[in-house]
């Protein structure tokens, strides 16, 4: 891998951490102080229940690509290692086409949505329902990116996360 590719991978995962990260604890911090109002005053933030479900649909599609590039999403990890070196590489590379094809399908059906519901305003905030799923359609992208960027070693170790020393790895 160059340097350059390996510098902007590594901003990518950067910026993608950082934004689960800053939804994380905006939703925390937001529902923290609507707990803390509600039990110190007996009253509530009208819109922080609204916005923290927002938060966490984001950070669940913002996450999914970290949370398989962390080895931590359900997956058919023993089948491939069951056969030789070869027939697993091959039934790998078939595992990759179907994931990145259902990004795809997920992200066109992720702009439909938005295209449909983008005229509905949310009740308490009243934004449109357009950029909650917005979420649906980037999370995908980012996802597809992880599997684009992980791929050669997926095929050639048979691990998607990083934390997997060579001496296990897929031999061939």
């Amino acid at each position: 891998m160059s340097p350059w590719l390996s510098r902007a991978e590594q901003l990518f995962l950067g910026v993608n951490r950082w934004a689960v990260i800053l939804a994380l604890s905006a939703m925390a911090c937001l529902v923290f102080a609507n707990v803390t109002l509600r039990y110190l005053t007996n009253n509530s933030i009208v819109w922080a229940e609204e916005v923290a479900r927002y938060l966490m649909i984001w950070m669940t599609f913002l996450s999914a690509g970290l949370a398989l590039r962390g080895g931590l999403l359900v997956a058919i990890a023993q089948v491939h290692m069951r056969f030789t070196p070869a027939l697993g590489r091959a039934i790998r590379i078939a595992m990759l086409v179907i994931l990145a094809g259902f990004c795809l399908w997920m992200i066109w059906s992720g702009i439909g949505y938005m295209n449909r519901m983008g005229r509905q305003l949310t009740p308490a905030t009243r934004i449109s329902f357009w950029y909650i799923y917005l979420a649906m359609p980037l999370g995908f992208g980012l996802m597809a990116a992880h599997i684009l960027l992980l791929a050669r070693r997926f095929v050639t170790t048979g691990r998607f996360d990083e934390g997997q020393d060579q001496s296990s790895a897929v031999g061939g």
